[in-house]
């Protein structure tokens, strides 16, 4: 082996020593979300008005507002880093985020993109869509997808946290969509479970965000190599 082989090859070693070493530096927040109480009782939606729409489900569809698994954990909850990250810079993914509308719903009906990242809108169920993204920081779109128009892409400029989307050809659709600065979130599924990799050690404030039981804080210290468990649960308002 040459000399400058044998010195690449040390190079080699060490940088991935170091990223190794940085990826076990950093820190993992997880935990589950579940909901207390009485739960309330949800009407199926009624999709009569769309013909291809109501074929397209064999049984009843019900609202994606309050979606629980065994032993009432939630889905489409929202749980983030809301303070404490010292880096603003974070580069967006390559990979696309996708909202599909497949049976006339909203599915994910919570996601999030960071700034610079592609949502891609799909539309395969050969009728007409129209998906408005009621944005207040980034520009409003209102844009018609017929059954000719299955895909779409959308960036997005400027952080701007949970945002509606709705159709107004069907009104029971609807989604909510957060664009991020920071990769540091996720969206629980119906087994209510979340987690947060890859944080640096440190102490954040973590939010846990529901479209209509607001939202849950909690502080979590995060140490290297570490994972921190945090749950939350939220309950409906009392009724005065």
């Amino acid at each position: 082996m040459s000399v400058y082989k044998f010195f690449s090859f040390i190079l080699g070693l060490l940088l991935s020593a170091g990223l190794c070493a940085n990826a076990l530096a950093n820190g993992t927040i997880t935990g589950t979300v579940k909901f207390e109480g009485q739960v309330p009782h949800f009407r199926p939606i009624n999709m009569d008005a769309d013909p291809i729409c109501s074929a397209s489900h064999n049984g009843s569809v019900y609202p994606q507002m309050l979606v629980l698994g065994d032993g009432n954990t939630m889905g489409n909850v929202f749980v983030y880093v809301k303070s404490g990250l010292s880096k603003t810079d974070y580069p967006a993914p390559a990979e696309a985020v996708v909202i599909n509308q497949k049976g006339c719903n909203y599915s994910p009906h919570v996601a999030a993109v960071m700034v610079g990242q592609k949502l891609r809108i799909l539309n395969p169920d050969g009728t007409l869509h129209n998906v408005h993204a009621m944005c207040k920081v980034n520009p409003e779109f209102n844009m018609a997808m017929p059954k000719f128009r299955t895909e779409v892409e959308k960036t997005f400029d400027k952080p701007e946290f949970m945002f509606p989307i709705k159709c107004d050809v069907h009104p029971w659709m609807n989604a909510w969509l957060a664009v991020m600065s920071h990769p540091f979130f996720s969206v629980t599924k119906a087994d209510g479970k979340f987690e947060i990799k890859d944080l640096p050690a440190g102490t954040y404030e973590i939010e846990a965000w529901h479209e209509k039981l607001g939202t849950k804080t909690a502080t979590v210290t995060v140490t290297n190599g570490g994972t921190q468990t945090v749950d939350f649960s939220f309950a409906a308002p009392h009724k005065s």
